[in-house]
């Protein structure tokens, strides 16, 4: 068995997606709409998913902004709407992220960024957070037109990483994606960061932790266990 892969969600699993919050209260007038605008984003793209719309995440995300603002009776200027779209490029890890890599690194796994972003954005986002050296590779959905959770999309990401899809290991802060993992045939484990409770509908992944070094101390364990 060729456990020796961990892809990562990229977009909240990673990166950290509170400097956004400011921007919406700028433009919007509350912070808290910029949790409901990337619900709204995520909920855009498996609607997408399911009918076989092909778009990209980042036109979504623009047309679920000019959405949002809308909904709040306002139109958005362009400065501000350039600023919260611009922004999502260089957004900064959370802090246990870059310790965890190297720990993975260090016992020989390869670590694989997994993103519903473009191929684009995904490899700048990895590239300005400063996590370039920590990844051995970067996927993007876009190659294959569609997105998480669709099934096909985790079977394009272990074709893209040489393993058999049941040798890999999805780690990801949304329970609908470690639940879509776990449907399409991958091993996952569920990062905790928000403290709102696992949908009980959705498969739930043996590894859960609320920070990402003791997730992977987690894997590490469950890895040699299996081994």
């Amino acid at each position: 068995m060729a456990r020796d892969t961990i892809l990562f969600d990229i977009n909240e699993t990673v990166l950290d997606l509170s400097p956004l919050r400011p921007k919406f209260e700028r433009a919007l007038g509350d912070d808290a709409l910029a949790s409901t605008w990337f619900a709204m984003l995520l909920h855009a793209s498996i609607v997408c998913a399911l009918t076989g719309v092909r778009t990209g995440f980042a036109e979504l995300a623009g047309l679920m902004l000019d959405r949002l603002a809308s909904l709040q009776g306002r139109t958005l200027s362009s400065e501000d709407r350039c600023d919260i779209l611009g922004s999502f490029a260089s957004l900064a890890p959370h802090d246990d992220v870059r310790p965890a890599l190297n720990v993975l690194r260090d016992r020989g796994y390869r670590t694989v960024a997994f993103s519903n972003s473009s191929l684009e954005l995904v490899t700048q986002q990895i590239a300005n957070s400063g996590l370039a050296p920590h990844f051995d590779l970067v996927v993007s959905v876009e190659e294959e037109g569609s997105f998480k959770p669709d099934a096909k999309v985790y079977a394009f990401a272990a074709e893209r990483a040489g393993r058999a899809i049941g040798d890999l290991r999805l780690v990801a802060a949304h329970d609908w994606d470690t639940h879509g993992a776990l449907s399409a045939g991958m091993q996952a484990a569920y990062l905790d960061r928000t403290g709102a409770p696992y949908n009980p509908l959705y498969r739930r992944p043996e590894i859960a932790a609320t920070d990402m070094r003791q997730l992977v101390d987690l894997v590490l364990s469950s890895d040699m266990e299996d081994s």
